[in-house]
């Protein structure tokens, strides 16, 4: 006997999902780091991409909703990765990864998320 998923279910496994993949694609693309295995990053895509094919009516969660529309899950790299909120919650876990693994030298490097200007720049590169 299969189980019935709720709505609400959905709705956060596609907002969990969303919320992996832009952080872990900002430390890979932005920041060029790595937490995941790219299979595992993978994994979480294509869970994703299937929940949105499946559930269109519960993609709208007010939770970066028209950077995935239509996102396939092939790649992460030009979704919203300067994101001001995506950059710190990166950074945030990218310390506690390195923190984790006792990586944390006398001077840790510190990241900064980029200004306006230098994306701005970036546009034009």
């Amino acid at each position: 006997m299969s189980e019935e998923i709720s709505t609400a279910d959905i709705k956060e496994m596609i907002q969990r999902r969303r919320h992996q993949i832009l952080i872990h694609s900002c430390i890979y693309y932005a920041m060029d780091d790595n937490i995941v295995s790219d299979d595992q990053w993978q994994q979480w895509a294509n869970e994703l991409a299937e929940l949105q094919d499946k559930y269109p009516e519960c993609c709208k969660i007010k939770f970066f909703d028209r950077e995935f529309v239509a996102w396939d899950g092939t790649s992460g790299a030009f979704l919203p990765l300067k994101n001001e909120w995506v950059w710190n919650k990166a950074l945030y876990m990218l310390e506690l990864h390195k923190q984790m693994d006792n990586e944390i030298s006398d001077e840790p490097e510190v990241k900064r998320p980029p200004t306006k200007r230098e994306i701005f720049e970036d546009l034009f590169e």
